[in-house]
């Protein structure tokens, strides 16, 4: 069993990443529906509580079914880092998260985010005065470094753990990668096989489909994985993991009209907690992820990221429903 403090998370546990304008509850639901085992929110600016701002109060909203749930803060100030750290706790979570590994440009050239890789001591006086100010568990998002010559995860993963973290979850790529090129997890590894880390350790970076899931799983002996970008537009992709690794089968690709049904359950929820013209914006990003593989789609995909009514959006999915509806999904297209 894997436990972060107190919180069960069972024997190999999928983690939804806390992705910017993603991870909101909305798209939480339909994940935690699908079998994430333990979701982030979006990250929060650490001053943007403090001065009361309304987007970051926000994002606190979290929702008894989506237990347990993790909330995400960053920020370059420490004090800052305090303060928020104890209005976080006021929301309820189960989980405090530092980011340390979001590597945008507006975040990181701040000292944010991946920025703080720059800096190890300060990372963890940070990270030591944000345990220090809350009673819940805290844990850590990272990458490798800010650049492949100052890959130093495992130090800085026991510097961590000796402030008293209690996860550590860990993006296989360096800072100045992005998200290009292959995420290395050889290195995950040697966190995770460290004889002094006795903390969970959760892998991140590339895991796309069951099978290398499963090849990761085995091969880098990680205690849980956690899926950013492949849950976009596709939040039963942590359904098809589990099931593969309990049978060894690939489960069919969701029909058009589960994909349907779950793009505009998505998108009445977005409205609903956001506004109609928030809620119907933020939802563009998913739709080609939810109807990938169509043939002669792009006029439709043009028209789901224009349209600015609910309900025309509403009327062109049913429209899809009615041209599309025999469309057959293969592992391939999907």
């Amino acid at each position: 069993m894997v436990k972060i403090g107190t919180v069960e998370l069972g024997e190999f546990p999928l983690l939804l990443a806390p992705m910017e304008d993603v991870s909101d509850p909305p798209f939480r639901a339909l994940c935690k529906q699908h079998g994430a085992d333990m979701m982030y929110t979006e990250f929060i600016s650490s001053e943007g509580l403090i001065r009361d701002a309304a987007k970051s109060r926000q994002k606190l909203d979290i929702f008894e079914y989506e237990r347990p749930i993790g909330i995400q803060i960053f920020g370059s100030e420490i004090e800052s880092m305090r303060q928020a750290t104890e209005i976080t706790e006021e929301a309820g979570p189960d989980i405090i998260d530092i980011n340390y590994g979001c590597p945008v440009k507006k975040v990181a050239c701040k000292g944010a985010g991946a920025g703080i890789l720059q800096d190890v001591p300060k990372m963890v006086e940070m990270t030591k005065e944000i345990v220090n100010s809350t009673h819940l568990p805290v844990t850590v998002k990272t990458r490798l470094g800010w650049d492949d010559n100052t890959k130093y995860i495992v130090e800085v993963a026991e510097r961590l753990q000796d402030v008293g973290i209690q996860a550590i979850s860990i993006h296989g790529r360096t800072r100045k990668q992005m998200y290009k090129g292959d995420a290395d997890w050889s290195l995950i590894a040697e966190v995770k096989s460290n004889p002094r880390i006795h903390i969970p350790v959760f892998g991140n970076g590339d895991i796309d489909s069951p099978q290398r899931a499963l090849e990761y799983r085995n091969k880098y002996g990680v205690d849980g994985i956690m899926i950013g970008r492949a849950s976009i537009g596709n939040p039963w992709v942590f359904r098809k993991i589990k099931h593969y690794f309990a049978t060894g089968e690939i489960l069919p690709p969701p029909t058009l009209s589960e994909r349907i049904d779950a793009a505009a359950s998505h998108l009445s929820m977005s409205v609903k907690w956001k506004g109609e013209r928030l809620g119907i914006v933020e939802m563009r990003r998913h739709y080609a992820n939810y109807f990938k593989g169509i043939p002669h789609f792009k006029d439709h995909r043009l028209a789901l990221v224009t349209l600015d009514s609910e309900a025309a959006v509403m009327q062109k999915l049913e429209a899809i429903r009615e041209e599309f509806g025999d469309f057959i999904f293969t592992a391939q297209s999907a």
